[in-house]
């Protein structure tokens, strides 16, 4: 089982879509027992909204405006410092989804990393 401390970090995220692979950035934080995240890519930065983890499942949502204006669902399955599932855009069919962490000194360089 994996513990909302444990996914904590930066992650690169990459989506297949049908019109092609989108990366994006997410940060997740856990402090004082709430898990807390954000996405960036495409020149915007968006809050997760409904993020939850249940035993190894990492569910949430973001509303995006870029490449086009989509509300999006997550639902992935951590397994150490990688995760692997699906997004999907209201109607649209599902998009595979896979992430991996960052390490320590990637995460300190990385465009837009926080302290």
């Amino acid at each position: 089982m994996t513990t909302a401390a444990a996914v904590a970090g930066i992650w690169d995220l990459s989506i297949a879509t049908p019109i092609g692979k989108i990366t994006a950035v997410i940060e997740l934080r856990y402090d004082e027992g709430v898990l807390t995240g954000a996405a960036r890519g495409a020149g915007e930065e968006v809050g997760l909204d409904g993020l939850a983890l249940t035993g190894d499942r990492l569910t949430w949502k973001q509303a995006v405006t870029r490449p086009m204006r989509l509300n999006l669902s997550f639902d992935v399955t951590v397994t150490g410092d990688t995760f692997a599932g699906a997004s999907r855009a209201g109607r649209l069919p599902a998009s595979r989804v896979s992430g991996l962490r960052r390490t320590d000194r990637a995460a300190e360089t990385a465009p837009g990393a926080r302290p």
